[in-house]
This record gives structure tokens, C-alpha cells and sequence, in this order.
């Protein structure tokens, strides 16, 4: 593939920012700092006990400092709630907004509620948030007598509709706070692809309040659209992105250049459909090297962000213009 530099911008300026769940070796204040040293233009907080635990009793207090040092280091801030085990302790991301049982869905939904208000306190452009698998005991909603598959497609519809009743309390707190809810899709969850959003968009009767943190591996991963296709498609409802390499059919987040996935078009298309919010680097599992990739990422995305696709890779080229051989990635 060629690559040429843009002659000059032409859609939106893009604001990068570093998830702190690639951060979990530092303290946050630290973490902080150093992404302003680095140039980033905001951070992706991940709600839990080694940075910002939201269910510390000083959390009030613990959020109102941090507002002020985000306010003196000019970062930008989203909320993410992606932790592990921030609920509970044995189950990974347990419990779910799909668990079988209607009290511990509400703690999950409580989390998203106090996410929405430390959301508000910290001035973030978004909430973050993701369904969760398709508990196995699902079809204990839906004993409809019908066969094996129709008993599948009843379990999921039983889930669909815990989501949507769920996700209603969230909703009108980020209605009322002015602050949208941006569900992820995520491989391997109920709400998995882009066509997953859409249909929980339907079933709340599409609400201003609920939008889609778009993550770009993921798009590589499993969508039948290009990263930048997804992008285009995803623009009116897009209210957070996350960004990492990834390769095709593998879940697995991987630092800028050891996967597949061809960034100039991506950013080129976030640009180009005004996207305004953070750029969030998401790598969860390399935080014994995070101050690192932190400091390689962003110039990783600034270079990609300089060179685009020709309009027509088939035109000839202009006098004494060349071209570059590329493998499909930035260097």
C-alpha cells in the first residue's frame, strides 16, 4: 500500500489520550503526570481500587482533588468501567448487567450510576460500559418448551431484555447529568459487534443518553467492516474510542505495530466525521511496561496521523511525487 502526507487537515483535530488500566504499576497522581509530560491530551480512567475506587467512602473528597490536578495538568478525562474484579473479587467482571440475579444486576447498575457522577464531578465527555457474557443459567427466564435452538434463542432474548431494563436507571442518570453512556461492544459478550448496539438502541427506543465507545481492535477483530469503515458507520452515535493493534479472529490487545491494522485510515476517518472525543489508547494487559508504551504510543499516532490514503491508488502520480512501500502499518 502507498502512503502520502496529507497536503493538509481536513476534518476534526484528534485529542489522544492512555488508559489507566495500562497503568496499574503507578499511582495515579504519577500515571497523570507523566501522560502530561508525554503530550497526551487526556486519560482514560478505569474505575478501581489502585487509582480511583468507586466504592471508597472519602470518594467525594478523593474526586474533587482529582479534578483540580486534572485541571492543572490540562488533561481530559473518560470514565471507564472495565475493571476486573472491582465488584467482586472472584468473579471477572462479575457481576454483569446480565446476571441471573435482579440484586446483583442492580449493583452493577449502581457502579454505572456512580460512575455518571464522578463523570459529572471530573467534567468527562463520557461513560464507558459493556454488557458482559451470556450468563449460562440465562434460560431459566425463558422456559418456553420449545427445542434445544429455540430454547437458545429464547436465553437471549431473556438477556436482551435484562440489558435494556438494566441499562434504564443508567440512562436517565446520563440523561439528567447531560453526560452519555457509550457501550462497548466487546468479542465474546452479548452485545459483541456494531449490529449489537443497533439492536439495544432499538429496544430502548434509541435515547439521546446512550451511545458506543467504538474500540478499534475489536473492529479488526471480528467486524465484517474495515477499522475506518467502522468509523464512517459509527459517527452519528460514536461518543469514545479506544485504540490499540489487533490482528483478525484474535482477541487480543497488542501495542501499535505488532498486529494488523492499517491506522492512517482509522484516523483519517475519526477526523474526517468530526469526532471530538478522547483517543484512548486501551492496552489492559501491558502495564509492567506502560510508561514505555505510553511514550511510544502517541507519536506512533501522530505519524500515522500525517500520512493518508490517496483518494485513487490507481491514478498516476503527480511529477516528483514517489511513493513509499508499506505493509499496511505505520512504522
Amino acid at each position: 500500500m502507498s502512503l502520502r502526507p496529507s497536503p493538509l487537515p481536513t476534518g476534526h483535530p484528534l485529542r489522544y489520550s492512555y488508559g489507566t488500566n495500562g497503568l496499574t504499576d503507578l499511582r495515579l497522581d504519577d500515571a497523570l503526570s507523566l501522560l502530561a509530560d508525554l503530550g497526551y491530551d487526556g486519560v482514560g480512567l478505569t474505575l478501581d481500587h489502585m487509582h480511583l475506587d468507586p466504592l471508597a467512602p472519602d470518594l467525594a473528597a478523593r474526586t474533587h482533588k482529582l479534578a483540580r490536578r486534572l485541571d492543572e495538568l490540562g488533561l481530559g478525562v473518560t470514565i471507564e468501567t472495565g475493571a476486573r474484579y472491582v465488584l467482586d473479587p472472584r468473579r471477572k467482571h462479575g457481576p454483569s448487567l446480565l446476571d441471573p440475579d435482579p440484586s446483583q444486576r442492580a449493583r452493577r447498575a449502581d457502579l454505572l450510576v456512580r460512575a455518571v457522577q464522578i463523570a459529572t464531578d471530573l467534567g468527562a465527555h463520557a461513560v464507558h460500559c459493556f454488557s458482559g457474557i451470556l450468563p449460562k443459567d440465562t434460560a431459566g427466564d425463558a422456559d418456553t418448551g420449545a427445542g434445544t435452538e429455540g430454547q437458545a434463542v429464547a436465553a437471549e432474548d431473556a438477556a436482551w431484555k435484562r440489558l435494556a431494563e438494566t441499562l434504564t436507571p443508567v440512562l436517565d442518570a446520563a440523561t439528567a447529568a447531560g453526560i452519555p453512556l457509550a457501550v462497548e461492544p466487546e468479542p465474546g459478550h452479548l452485545l459483541a459487534t456494531l449490529d449489537d448496539f443497533h439492536r439495544l438502541r432499538t429496544d430502548l427506543g434509541s435515547p439521546d443518553a446512550l451511545g458506543l465507545t467504538l474500540d478499534i481492535g475489536h473492529c479488526q477483530c471480528l467486524e465484517p467492516l474495515t477499522p475506518a469503515d467502522c468509523v464512517r458507520a459509527a459517527a452519528p452515535w460514536l461518543r469514545h474510542v479506544q485504540i490499540e493493534d489487533m490482528r483478525r479472529g484474535v482477541h487480543e490487545h497488542l501495542p501499535f505495530g505488532d498486529g494488523e491494522i492499517d491506522f492512517p485510515p482509522v484516523l483519517e476517518a475519526l477526523s474526517a466525521v468530526g469526532y471530538q472525543g478522547l483517543v484512548s489508547v486501551e492496552l489492559p494487559r501491558h502495564s509492567h511496561a506502560g510508561p514505555q508504551l505510553a511514550q511510544q504510543s502517541l507519536p506512533f499516532l501522530h505519524h500515522a496521523a500525517a500520512v493518508s490514503t490517496p483518494p485513487d491508488a490507481d491514478r498516476p502520480p503527480n511529477p516528483g511525487e514517489g511513493h513509499t512501500d508499506s505493509d499496511g502499518r505505520t512504522p
